[in-house]
């Protein structure tokens, strides 16, 4: 069991966010992660969904989502040359003597300080998974006050 993730291209309706997630309660399956926004087209939506399975499992839940009659196309782009990112935001306690080496690990991950509050900041991040851990690790110790963290979206390099 892996996590695969796919790209479902589907008609920017509403009501279709809730019949995609429905069809995976209903099959029992578990979404890690779920973005849907509009793409070049305001007409159509994409969904970036982040589920747990075997080829077997994501067989299955291509085929359903197939059935429904606003999905155009889903594409499973876990083993494409693709480009991921999420995006962080995180407040953390930030009083005058920690500022700078907040400073610090923001500069190193190429992070960005969004707000300034009298005792904390807020940061935001871009990048895959394993740098949007990294940054959360790093700032734990200085301790994090509320983080919001996106699904995954994702995009396969070069034209098809």
């Amino acid at each position: 069991m892996r996590n695969h993730t796919l790209a479902v291209t589907v008609e920017n309706k509403p009501g279709v966010l809730t019949r995609v997630a429905t069809l995976f309660r209903r099959r029992g399956y578990n979404i890690d992660s779920l973005t849907v926004g509009t793409t070049e087209n305001p007409g159509i939506s994409r969904m970036t969904i982040v589920v747990q399975g075997d080829e077997s499992v994501i067989e299955q839940v291509t085929k359903q989502l197939y059935k429904l009659v606003d999905v155009i196309k889903i594409v499973d782009v876990t083993n494409e040359r693709a480009v991921d990112r999420e995006l962080v935001l995180i407040k953390v306690k930030a009083d005058n003597t920690v500022r700078a080496d907040i400073v610090q690990i923001v500069d190193i991950f190429r992070a960005r300080i969004v707000d300034i509050g009298r005792s904390s900041l807020i940061i935001e991040a871009t990048g895959d998974s394993g740098k949007i851990d990294a940054i959360e690790e790093s700032l734990r110790p200085f301790g994090i006050v509320e983080l919001v963290r996106t699904g995954k979206i994702s995009m396969v390099r070069g034209t098809k």
